[in-house]
């Protein structure tokens, strides 16, 4: 991996978004392959199933990090992306809409 550091300023810029869509095995296909085309450094992932219902995964990006969070029970997804680029950010959200 080849990971390159500059000086940015301090800020973090965020995508905080509620979908239908519960099943774990889509959203870690849908959201790698988002975060691939927008050109974030993926540095580590991490998930947990939860025993009774719901699930949580999280990707560490150069740029800060996605966190997804399952709420089975009530047919909803929570999105959260925070990151210090915005550029990558924008094309992140283009590309969810898309």
């Amino acid at each position: 991996m080849n990971t390159s550091y500059k000086h940015i300023q301090a800020e973090i810029y965020n995508l905080q978004e509620w979908i239908i869509e519960t099943n774990p095995e889509i959203l870690k296909t849908k959201f790698e392959k988002l975060l691939q085309q927008s050109e974030f450094t993926i540095l580590a992932f991490n998930e947990h199933y939860f025993e009774q219902q719901g699930y949580t995964c999280f990707w560490l990006l150069g740029e800060s990090h996605l966190a997804i969070h399952t709420f089975p029970e009530s047919k909803k997804t929570y999105i959260e992306l925070s990151s210090c680029n915005q550029e990558k950010l924008n094309t992140f959200k283009v590309l969810m809409n898309a």
